[in-house]
């Protein structure tokens, strides 16, 4: 799909690269709805359903995952990769200056168009140059996301203590710099029809899809039971601490602890599961989230809050890499139409759940809610069991 010329090893692991730091950047920015999340609901009087909207809204354009990731088939999908840090840039770092819930979410769903622009090829470019190590090269990839979710609510943190929420916007010239750096550093791929590219575009996308359908379901009712707990610590996380009690700082520490050992759990696990097996680890890793998830839930004091947290993070995180080598692992003519149907998936039920934990925390309450999302993670695990039965058709 990529030719990027002289295609020696320094040249593959500069993309590599490259492409993981502009997933940090992307990324950061998109992390700064939840740290700052208990501010906004006291601006605009949100209540927690409202604030799952606000998730959705920026999940929303996932839905043309399918759409976009025919156009990025056919087009010159570097552009997507360069401009989507500026744009989710500028729409993230002017949440505090919104004045109403419906400009929240205009903001949102423009950012939420930017990301999937970005994640759509920007695996891809990963695969094509990882060689027999996708477990690894996926993992630089994840890696770059999951420090964006440590850097991101410490980020957006420090600049509301510095010039208060309505001066987040000061933020917004990084992103747009590190567009113009990715310009610069991809004018130079050259992305042409190659020949795996021509066989993608006969491909008949209806059937690549019924054709993996086993292990998009196995992989649906994973993510499903798992996303109950994943969002309901991502996004609520500096909510329900706060409402323990807890300073917005000690909140949005908390956050950035369990993002930074995502990373930790998201590097292991890609390079892992190249030695072991995708679907153990995914049993492993899966299972130790839960158990950790059960343990967080029975946590007074902030001596034991911030190594569950930890650990929490390292398993949590760790099936990003895993169930995206499986993707690009797959025997298909359409491999980024293929991923673009995953990510629709993911992000979809990602949304439906969040919104589920937004209801039972206003109804429930947030601490009844956190130990409903510790009981399905205990269902995600038969599911990753499964995982393996389904996946005989990808290439090894």
């Amino acid at each position: 799909m990529f030719n990027y010329g002289n295609d020696n090893l320094k040249k593959q692991r500069d993309l590599i690269l490259t492409v993981s730091l502009a997933h940090l950047v992307q990324d950061t920015y998109s992390a700064f709805l939840a740290p700052i999340l208990p501010l906004l609901i006291d601006k605009l009087g949100m209540s927690l359903v409202m604030s799952a909207f606000l998730d959705i809204a920026r999940k929303i354009p996932s839905l043309l995952n399918p759409f976009f990731g025919l156009l990025a088939e056919r087009s010159d999908a570097r552009y997507f990769v360069i401009l989507a840090p500026a744009f989710t840039a500028v729409s993230m770092s002017l949440l505090g200056v919104a004045s109403s819930y419906a400009l929240l979410v205009v903001l949102l769903t423009i950012a939420g168009i930017a990301s999937t622009l970005f994640h759509i090829p920007s695996p891809g470019m990963i695969k094509a140059s990882a060689g027999e190590k996708l477990g690894r090269g996926m993992s630089y990839y994840m890696v770059g996301g999951e420090l964006a979710r440590t850097v991101g609510p410490l980020l957006i943190t420090g600049a509301v203590s510095l010039w208060g929420l309505e001066g987040t916007w000061r933020l917004m010239p990084f992103g747009i710099l590190a567009s113009l750096i990715l310009y610069y550093k991809l004018k130079d791929f050259q992305v042409t029809q190659t020949k795996f590219a021509k066989k993608s575009e006969k491909g008949d996308a209806l059937a690549e899809v019924k054709r993996f359908l086993p292990l998009f379901g196995a992989m649906s009712g994973f993510m499903f039971f798992q996303s109950a707990m994943k969002m309901a610590v991502t996004l609520y996380l500096a909510v329900y601490l706060t409402q323990q009690g807890f300073s917005l700082w000690i909140a949005s520490s908390a956050l950035a602890v369990l993002q930074f050992f995502g990373v930790i759990g998201t590097f292991l696990s890609g390079n892992i599961s190249d030695k072991i097996g995708r679907q153990k680890t995914l049993v492993i890793m899966s299972s130790g989230a839960a158990l950790t998830m059960s343990a967080f839930l029975f946590s007074t004091t902030l001596y034991t809050l911030f190594p569950l947290l930890a650990l929490l993070g390292i398993f949590m995180f760790a099936n990003g890499p895993i169930m995206l080598s499986i993707i690009h692992e797959l025997d298909t003519k359409m491999p980024t139409f293929i991923n673009s149907v995953y990510m629709s998936i993911n992000f979809s039920i990602s949304s439906i759940v969040v919104l589920a934990m937004g209801m039972f925390g206003d109804t429930l309450g947030l601490t009844l809610t956190y130990n409903i999302a510790a009981v399905l993670a205990f269902i995600a695990i038969p599911f990753a069991m499964i995982l393996n039965h389904t996946m005989k058709e990808r290439s090894v």
